[in-house]
């Protein structure tokens, strides 16, 4: 457990396995992000805490979607998805993800200033694989707000991870109809 940040534990999930800090790593309309601990696996993650109480109605099964779709998805371009629960007290959906230790892909190219088009080639072959695997599901799964701050990266493998599907939709797959 990484502690040098000085970040404290303040919150746990309700079966301990997870320790969230007070290091926040991004804030959304009504998503706040968290640095956390697994103390089974041993890693960082990330603690994605949702205020259902300032959701506006429609919103809050988009949640529930987002959240049932991450636990289908296993793919290694789409961000890892690790448990979920609701807590009641605060009015939160809280869902575990894999941790991207360098931030968005937005977020790094302004801190690195210059990459190499070698490396914009791997990137967006990263991308297109996720796509592929998303789009190829049954039914296809649709990003429908793919950007640079929705794609994560590992700073230290260099891997990128498309993450934030809040607003993805899975196809209605017409059914096959009978000629006459």
């Amino acid at each position: 457990m990484n502690m040098e940040d000085g970040d404290k534990a303040v919150e746990q999930s309700p079966r301990g396995i997870y320790i969230r800090f007070d290091k926040r790593l991004g804030t959304g309309a009504y998503k706040t992000v968290y640095k956390a601990y697994d103390v089974d696996q041993g890693i960082d993650v990330a603690w994605n805490a949702i205020d259902i109480g300032a959701l506006p109605h429609g919103e809050k099964a988009r949640i529930i979607q987002e959240v049932e779709l991450l636990k289908k998805l296993e793919h290694k371009n789409i961000i890892n998805f690790y448990g979920s629960w609701f807590a009641k007290e605060k009015n939160q959906v809280v869902f575990i993800t894999e941790i991207m230790t360098a931030g968005s892909l937005k977020s790094y190219i302004k801190r690195v200033h210059f990459v190499k088009w070698k490396i914009i080639k791997r990137w967006c072959l990263q991308i297109l694989e996720g796509l592929h695997y998303l789009h190829s599901q049954h039914p296809p799964v649709i990003h429908r707000d793919l950007k640079c701050d929705n794609i994560f990266i590992n700073g230290n493998t260099g891997d990128l991870r498309i993450g934030d599907l809040g607003l993805s939709t899975q196809m209605a797959v017409e059914k096959p109809r009978a000629q006459s």
